[in-house]
């Protein structure tokens, strides 16, 4: 590591002083420092380093006060640890933040191309809407927080400890977050709006009523939706490679997940005072087909998108 940093020497038997100075001199250089230290002439560096880290068995008051983290077994793979720890929080952060974006940003989208190109519904006078403002919410309350919340218990990758050191000043909202929101969000909305524009047509070309077509293309368009964050959120359980590689059944909460959604939907489908509720309507076992089927192809898009950014 000293060598790595630039520094070749070892120094015995210095003063405080000169340990913060050299934390000083390494940071200058814009490495992160995590120093570790016992006594109290470790104090200054321990508060100048980014990381202190102090000894919890045999470390001073002093120390501990000046440290950002104890180790309560003074065990230094316990550092490696948390290192590691910290590293899957993050991870989990990003993936979570890859999977709510793009889904919210699509369901506006899909709001804002409705307004600005789809024509007024004849027989109820308002604006033709591939899902009602209920439905927003159903799937905001249902699907967006059953699927999201898997992620907080998502496993370290493999090669979670041979990455290189992210850079503290890479934000967040990183180039990968962005290009992967505006692709899914697009994909999404296109999804969306062509399979309600589809069924909506069809079935008034059957002689079907003007407002039991709209209903059920709404169902269509929120099965949709939903069926397709499903997919997504299943590509995001690993930003860089297959849910294969990861382990499918690594994060058994992710199913639980998965489960419950599609009972509470299937709700939304076919329980009469769900459809009093949220205007839905019941679909044949084709409809469902087509709805899930359709959203499915964002699988093959993710992981042609994954194998690029590994080249």
């Amino acid at each position: 590591v000293a060598r790595e940093v630039g520094i070749e020497e070892v120094f015995a038997e210095v003063l405080p002083e000169h340990k913060a100075d050299k934390v000083r001199e390494v940071q200058s250089r814009g490495i992160v420092v995590a120093m570790a230290g016992d006594g109290v002439n470790d104090a200054p560096a321990l508060k100048q380093a980014n990381i202190g880290v102090a000894m919890g068995i045999t470390g001073t008051s002093v120390a501990k006060e000046s440290a950002d983290i104890v180790l309560a077994d003074d065990n230094f793979t316990s550092i490696r640890a948390a290192v590691e720890e910290g590293r899957r929080v993050y991870d989990n952060l990003v993936k979570s933040l890859a999977f709510l974006l793009p889904t919210n940003i699509g369901i506006a989208l899909i709001f804002i191309v409705a307004i600005m190109f789809f024509p007024f519904n004849p027989a109820t006078r308002e604006l033709l809407l591939p899902l009602k403002p209920a439905q927003l919410l159903w799937i905001n309350m249902v699907a967006a927080v059953a699927l999201a919340l898997p992620f907080a218990f998502e496993v370290k990758e493999a090669d979670i400890m041979r990455r290189p050191p992210r850079d503290p000043a890479e934000p967040l909202f990183s180039r990968f977050v962005i290009f992967r929101t505006i692709m899914v969000s697009v994909l999404m909305t296109l999804g969306t709006v062509l399979l309600f524009m589809w069924e909506y047509a069809g079935s008034l070309s059957t002689g079907m009523t003007a407002s039991l077509a709209l209903s059920e293309s709404q169902t269509m368009a929120v099965t949709f939706v939903v069926a397709f964050q499903i997919w997504y959120m299943l590509n995001c359980r690993s930003l860089n490679d297959s849910i294969f590689a990861i382990g499918v059944f690594s994060n058994r909460t992710v199913f639980i997940g998965i489960g419950l959604v599609i009972v509470l939907h299937g709700l939304f489908i076919y329980a009469p005072f769900m459809n009093t509720v949220f205007g839905s309507s019941w679909l044949s076992l084709r409809d469902v087909a087509i709805a899930a089927g359709t959203s499915s192809v964002i699988i093959p898009i993710i992981g042609a998108e994954k194998w690029i950014r590994s080249k």
